[in-house]
């Protein structure tokens, strides 16, 4: 095999449609650099990293506004307080954000993911039913094979989510005005108003459930809902470990050491032949 056939071999595998690069040459998806920089915003290219195209104003303003309502959600958000801790026990901020990220799993940062998957098992079964009736079926078959807990509706802190409001008012906006289909909202609210009608209250949508609104309508595919919730988080999780490096704590637990934990074990007892 030729050198160059080599080259070419090694080249190919490492194979992408996303940038160009070379000495004094960078282009993302076929845009310079220097067009880019100063004229695109940073919602605008994560678009166009993900999709291959920039987005229409309506698209980035919904994407906007979906990173900006998930950044952060407090120190009891276990991946916030894993950043704080992890800064107190000597990470610098990379190891602390790291380590914050790669908590943001199925049941801590993948509601989003699993909110737009179940929107789009109502809109395959609607089709010859009306929306409640497919939202319910997609309901049952959810608990049944997945999990008793909805993603994306109900939150263990909030009675009423204050972020998805102004996030749904947003989608609304946009389908009036035909940027955005709808469907992923109607499906949502399909399901909102099921559940209320079958445990006699209501389940509000939350953050999850509404940027998984957003995300559909945008037409990401679901596991990206994840990875972007993971970008937009990540600024909340650098906030927070950066605050943690002006204080002096070390070695931070998940609780003040003035407060103790429950013993569940075998009562205190004797070694035989000990003294």
């Amino acid at each position: 095999m030729s050198e160059e056939e080599l080259r070419y071999q090694a080249a190919s595998w490492w194979r992408t449609s996303i940038c160009d690069i070379a000495p004094g040459r960078i282009a993302y998806r076929g845009y310079p650099i220097e067009d880019l920089i100063g004229r695109v915003s940073f919602p605008a290219m994560i678009w166009l990293m993900l999709r291959g195209n920039l987005p229409t104003p309506a698209q980035e303003q919904l994407l906007q506004a979906a990173l900006v309502g998930s950044v952060d959600h407090g120190p009891h958000a276990p991946s916030i307080a894993i950043a704080q801790m992890a800064v107190s026990c000597g990470l610098p901020l990379n190891g602390a954000m790291a380590s914050a990220i790669n908590t943001l799993d199925d049941v801590h940062g993948g509601a989003g993911e699993q909110a737009i998957e179940l929107y789009e098992d109502v809109l395959r079964r609607r089709q010859g039913r009306e929306i409640e009736q497919a939202a319910g079926a997609a309901i049952d078959h959810f608990t049944a094979t997945r999990s008793k807990y909805l993603p994306g509706f109900g939150h263990r802190f909030h009675p009423v989510d204050p972020r998805a409001a102004p996030l749904l008012a947003l989608v609304d906006a946009a389908a009036d005005e035909g940027s955005v289909g709808g469907d992923y909202a109607k499906a949502a609210r399909a399901i909102e108003r099921v559940m209320q009608q079958r445990k006699s209250k209501l389940i509000p949508m939350n953050i999850d459930g509404a940027t998984a609104v957003i995300y559909g309508e945008l037409g990401f595919a679901s596991p990206l809902a994840r990875g972007v919730f993971c970008l937009s988080r990540a600024v909340g999780i650098l906030a927070h470990a950066w605050e943690q490096t002006g204080r002096n704590d070390r070695n931070k637990g998940p609780m003040p050491k003035q407060f103790g934990y429950k013993y569940e074990g075998q009562p205190r007892r004797r070694l035989e032949g000990a003294s």
